[in-house]
């Protein structure tokens, strides 16, 4: 005769994890703690977005809208847009490739790989910026055969996205391997196995589980991107109207004491990182929810 199955020990009950330990503090320090952190980013962080709309819209919104619409303003906000549009793409590229080289297959000098990715953390962009002047400056390293064959890259476009390259390339690739790491490559081999081929695995397998991370990698590196100062300042040149983006006309706009005009394009700089907060929580959330 068969003996019933004893469905309570047959089934686990998954109880939730209780900290032993609970943090027993007063409402005192509760409280302070909480008003400490509230006066930290009101007094840094929304008191100073505050003053930048307070001053950009100081002489009426007539003044604001002409300080928008100014020749130079506009070519700077062209050419931000135009580095973005370069630079967020051929990251995106770079970051994926990396990233599944690192996480999918063992190779000799990985970890060296990793630091050299991790390596525009660490340098100063100003000096990333002099990096690219010496090499191809006019006395740079290629300066001579740039200068024979007509090639402009300091102080003009490409020059611009170099430098935005080099401290942005990163992002896309630090938000992937550790997520495509927890992921392992399971997924990946069941695809093969099954008689898919390495471009169809990543559409379907390896891109979906990823889209997310792919997505806040992304949008970091845009901003970045579009607020980069110190690497771009350095090869950019300063020539108004052509080299000269969003970050660099505000400080031109600033140091000529045209200040509703500084802040007022700083108040369209201000308007794309609220956005970018936005976009990344909802994104935070959609992760959260697969």
């Amino acid at each position: 005769m068969t003996k019933p199955l004893d469905v309570e020990r047959a089934v686990p009950v998954v109880k939730k994890a209780v900290n032993p330990y609970p943090l027993k503090e007063s409402a005192i320090v509760k409280w302070s703690l909480i008003t400490v952190a509230l006066l930290y980013i009101s007094l840094f962080l929304i008191l100073p977005l505050i003053s930048i709309f307070v001053t950009a819209f100081e002489k009426g919104w007539n003044t604001y809208v002409a300080s928008i619409v100014d020749p130079h303003a506009l070519a700077a906000i062209k050419l931000t847009i135009t580095v973005a549009l370069i630079v967020v793409p051929l990251n995106a590229i770079f970051g994926i490739a990396a990233a599944w080289a690192i996480t999918k297959f063992s190779f000799r000098g990985k970890n060296l790989f990793i630091t050299l990715i991790d390596l525009p953390f660490a340098v100063s962009p100003v000096i990333a910026g002099l990096i690219f002047i010496l090499l191809f400056g006019a006395q740079g390293l290629f300066g001579d055969w740039l200068f024979e064959h007509d090639i402009k890259i300091v102080f003009a476009l490409p020059g611009i996205i170099l430098a935005t390259l080099f401290v942005t390339f990163p992002f896309v690739a630090r938000e992937l391997i550790p997520l495509m790491q927890t992921q392992g490559i399971t997924e990946e081999e069941a695809s093969i196995s099954l008689g898919a081929g390495g471009w169809k695995t990543f559409f379907y397998v390896t891109l979906p589980n990823i889209k997310w991370g792919l997505l806040y990698g992304l949008i970091l590196c845009n901003t970045r991107a579009i607020g980069e100062f110190g690497a771009v300042s350095v090869v950019s040149g300063h020539i108004r109207g052509q080299t000269n983006t969003m970050p660099l006309h505000i400080e031109i706009l600033y140091n000529e004491y045209q200040f509703t005009a500084a802040f007022a394009v700083a108040s369209l700089m201000s308007i794309l990182a609220i956005i970018t907060i936005i976009v990344k929580h909802i994104i935070t959330w959609k992760a959260k929810e697969v």
